[in-house]
């Protein structure tokens, strides 16, 4: 098993990332779709194809067990090993991105600077394919069918299936506030860049309070607020909302994060102000002076943002505040892939689509009172945040594995978290504190 690289090390190339080498065993019952490699030799032809094309014009380096392919990319360019061409190339035709991630979880590619591959491809996400041919996508890949959706029962399964694998599994990785979000390195300024870039644990730590801090600051939480935080995590946001003086309400699908949260609230001396409910937000009742949701809008599912909107709406009293935290896309590109079924949604995130900042505010438009008061987009400093968290999975490897967590997962996990990286340090997505009153 491998563990994270000394930053010397980095770039070293006789080794893949973790955990996942050629060869290693694969549980045709865990992961069916990852041990079988699909039957498609018209369509794993044309993906050779096609790749190869990309390869030639791409800033990369491609080595294969025959020798390197023609690319783009100089000495210094970020590697591509593709230890088994013939099944990666049956993915990717078979399946597209979702096959392209499926031959990371199997093997058959890997690189020694996943991030710095995977912002090229990201930056050149338009020009993988010849321009002719991107019409054709929508007819060939993975389209999103019913079965994810998020009604009250679908919901609680598709949170289940992400937050519910382990607490443990969670505080390997994350920071002592075990906060799953983006952190704020700096307070706005823009003077963070140099320290975000070196930062570890402890500083992630005090950058998710500063980022929860000034939520409850935007959103004027203090003494005698009611406070409703729509989606719990792990209890971070509503103990430090209730040391405030605040009472707190908070709602999650997660079993394990209610447990973990009520908990850390007896511990802080803040269970009289907390309550913490296992509990749909579709659900809630009551008036609230500020209701705060960080990250939870891109879990809702697009047929429900309307629904979403309306019960921020209807639970703000008047004169109330919202402060929401969310991920963005532009908005073009959020339209052109809403009904794309991806290897995110099949793998790691059911259900979600990650919506665009007029998304938001067509929906706040037509369906509420609530008007924007402040933005601040932060995506430099997500970027940071996940980097520290790759670095902290991939160094916990051992002990993600005692918890039973087979090889094929954790390179799993460390591909999405590089993933998310690469899609923020490219600016494929970005993430904004969006704060509103209700008038």
């Amino acid at each position: 098993m491998s563990t994270i690289r000394p930053p010397q090390q980095e770039r070293s190339e006789g080794r893949p990332d973790p955990a996942v080498g050629p060869g290693a065993p694969v549980d045709p019952v865990r992961w069916p779709d990852v041990a079988r490699v699909p039957r498609a030799p018209v369509r794993g032809r044309a993906a050779r194809l096609l790749a190869e094309h990309a390869f030639a014009r791409l800033p990369i380096r491609v080595r294969t067990p025959a020798g390197p392919l023609p690319a783009g990319g100089g000495p210094e360019a970020p590697l591509l090993d593709l230890h088994r061409p013939a099944d990666f190339y049956a993915r990717l035709g078979a399946a597209g991105l979702i096959g392209f991630g499926e031959s990371r979880m199997a093997g058959d590619w890997s690189s020694p600077e996943p991030v710095r591959l995977l912002t090229v491809l990201a930056e050149h996400y338009s020009d993988l394919a010849p321009r002719p041919l991107l019409p054709l996508r929508h007819a060939v890949l993975p389209r999103r069918s019913g079965r994810d959706d998020n009604t009250r029962d679908g919901a609680r399964r598709n949170i289940r299936h992400h937050y519910d694998r382990s607490n443990e599994l969670f505080a390997l990785f994350l920071d002592a506030t075990m906060t799953y979000s983006a952190a704020l390195f700096d307070d706005g300024s823009g003077a963070a860049g140099g320290r975000a870039a070196q930062a570890g644990p402890a500083e992630l730590a005090e950058a998710q309070r500063r980022k929860i801090d000034r939520l409850l600051d935007r959103t004027r939480v203090g003494e005698g607020t009611r406070v409703l935080e729509i989606g719990t995590g792990w209890g971070e946001l509503a103990v430090r909302a209730a040391r405030r003086g605040a009472q707190v309400t908070s709602v999650t699908l997660s079993a394990e994060q209610r447990a973990w949260a009520a908990q850390r609230a007896l511990r802080a001396g803040v269970a009289d102000r907390t309550d913490i409910r296992l509990c749909d937000y579709r659900q809630v009742t009551g008036s609230y002076d500020a209701v705060l949701s960080v990250e939870m809008i891109e879990a809702v599912g697009e047929r429900y943002w309307p629904v979403y909107a309306t019960a921020l709406d209807r639970l703000t009293a008047p004169g109330g505040r919202v402060g929401l935290q969310a991920i963005t896309m532009e908005d073009s590109l959020m339209r052109a892939s809403r009904g794309s079924y991806t290897w995110m949604h099949k793998y790691i995130f059911p259900g979600g689509l990650i919506p665009s900042v007029p998304a938001i505010e067509e929906q706040l438009r037509t369906r509420t009172a609530l008007r924007i008061t402040d933005r601040h987009a932060f995506g430099g400093d997500y970027a940071e945040t996940l980097r520290i968290w790759r670095a902290s999975f991939e160094a916990a490897d051992a002990q993600v594995a005692e918890l039973g967590f087979d090889p094929v997962f954790r390179t799993m996990w460390s591909f999405y978290l590089a993933y998310c990286e690469a899609g923020f340090r490219a600016g494929m997505i970005d993430v904004e504190q969006i704060t509103m009153e209700r008038d």
